[in-house]
C-alpha cells in the first residue's frame, strides 16, 4: 500500500507500521527534509528521485513529493473498540466517496473517537487515498470492517451504546442527552441512512437546517455531530 502526501506520511512514521522504502522527491527541503530526519532515525529505506517517479507512482499526482509504500492497512477488530463510559464510535452506512470517508476518519480521530466502522459492501474501503485525504489521520484511529452497519449495530447495543441515525426528520441534536456510550451513524451521499439501519437506530437526530440548500455533506454533518458529543461530555 502506499501513502502519499506530506501530512499523512509524518503521521505514517508516528506509528509502529512497517514501511518498507520512501520516494522523496530530489532537492527535499521543508517538511519534506522533516521526513527524511524521521526515516533515517527508524532505519526506513529512502530514495530521492526525480518527480517525474513521483508522478508515475501516484494514484492522481497530488504526492506533494513524498510516497511511502507499506503492507496492506490493518483493519481492526469490532470487539476491540471503545468500551470506556464515554466511548465514541462512528458507523457509515453507505459512505462510497473516498473524500467524504478520508474526511470522516480525520474527524473522528480529532474528536478522540474510538474508531470508525465500515461495511466490506456498498461503501469505500481505507485506500492510498483515503489515508492522503485524513492527512494521517487513518494510521492513528481503528478502522473496522464488518458484514453489515446493522450487525455492528446489534453488537454495539449488546454492550450498551446508545445507537442514533444522523438524518433529515429526526430530534434535534441539540436537545439530546449526548454523554455515555454513543454510536453516531451517518449516511450515505444520496441515499443517507438506509430505512432499516434507521429503524434499528434507538433515535434519529437531525441538524437544523436554515438554508435553501435541504443537506449537509457527509462529513460535514459528522463533525457538527462529533463534536456535540465532545461539547456535552466537556460540560457534563
Amino acid at each position: 500500500m502506499k501513502t502519499e502526501g506530506r501530512n499523512a506520511v509524518l503521521e505514517l512514521l508516528k506509528t509502529d507500521k512497517t514501511v518498507d522504502k520512501i520516494l522523496l522527491e530530489k532537492g527535499a527541503q521543508g517538511t519534506l527534509g522533516r521526513i527524511f530526519a524521521e526515516a533515517r532515525k527508524k532505519d526506513i529505506r529512502v530514495q530521492f528521485v526525480d518527480r517525474a517517479v513521483l508522478d508515475k507512482e501516484s494514484a492522481d499526482r497530488r504526492h506533494q513529493g513524498v510516497i511511502a509504500f507499506t503492507t496492506d492497512f490493518t483493519y481492526a477488530d469490532l470487539f476491540s473498540l471503545g468500551g470506556g463510559e464515554n466511548s465514541l464510535i462512528v458507523l457509515c452506512d453507505g459512505i462510497e466517496d473516498v473524500h467524504n470517508l478520508g474526511s470522516i476518519l480525520r474527524v473522528a480521530e480529532c474528536a478522540g473517537a474510538d474508531g470508525v466502522v465500515i461495511p466490506k459492501a456498498k461503501g469505500a474501503s481505507v485506500t492510498e487515498a483515503v489515508i492522503r485525504i485524513s492527512a494521517g489521520a487513518a494510521e492513528h484511529i481503528p478502522v473496522v470492517k464488518v458484514p453489515s452497519v446493522n450487525y455492528a449495530i446489534d453488537s454495539l447495543k449488546e454492550r450498551g451504546y446508545w445507537v442514533y441515525g444522523l438524518e433529515a426528520g429526526g430530534e434535534s441534536i441539540y436537545d439530546t442527552d449526548l454523554t455515555g456510550k454513543v454510536a453516531l451513524v451517518v449516511g450515505g451521499e444520496d441515499s443517507g441512512v438506509r430505512r432499516l439501519t434507521r429503524e434499528k437506530c434507538d433515535k434519529i437526530l437531525s441538524i437544523p437546517l436554515f438554508g435553501k440548500v435541504n443537506s449537509l455533506n457527509a462529513s460535514v454533518a459528522l463533525g457538527i455531530a462529533v463534536y456535540e458529543v465532545v461539547r456535552a461530555r466537556i460540560q457534563k
